[in-house]
């Protein structure tokens, strides 16, 4: 099932009007492996936020925005979930707070553990883009978001 045809479904079982907009459908993480274990604790509700590189934002990008909805994919790009955005701000990576690590939901749910990770997973995102990835310097976008519409095996 595509994103768009699950996003069709959620907006009649949520009462939405038919214009509602899918922003974007995305597998969260870096590998396979995590795109599953990610969207599996966003649809159990234990991960309830996200970061990405504000530095590395396209002028043509869209940032997200509060009211959002977005489509939640496995590494297969099956439909996990629909979710809500709750709140956006950019912030300096050095600025990521405890309260915003124990969201993410990954590992111990403590700040050194997101730290150890996403000092990993931007470090690479940067080099991926041809820059260096600077923790003293660099700008998040932190997002934190609820599931609106859970998954369910379709026919």
């Amino acid at each position: 099932m595509t994103p768009e045809y699950y996003f069709e479904k959620a907006k009649r079982a949520l009462h939405l009007d038919a214009t509602t907009p899918l922003d974007d459908a995305y597998a969260l993480g870096a590998t396979p492996t995590e795109a599953n274990e990610l969207a599996q604790l966003v649809l159990k509700g234990t991960k309830t936020a996200t970061s990405s590189a504000y530095d590395l934002y396209e002028p043509s990008d869209e940032m997200p925005f509060v009211g959002e909805y977005d489509v939640i994919v496995d590494a297969m790009g099956d439909p996990v979930c629909v979710t809500m955005t709750d709140s956006v701000r950019v912030v300096p990576y050095s600025e990521v707070d405890a309260d915003h690590a124990r969201r993410e939901g990954e590992g111990d749910r403590s700040l050194d553990y997101w730290q150890q990770v996403h000092s990993k997973f931007f470090t690479t995102e940067f080099a991926q883009a041809g820059r260096q990835f600077d923790p003293a310097k660099a700008q998040l976008v932190l997002e934190t978001f609820h599931v609106v519409y859970p998954a369910a095996k379709q026919d």
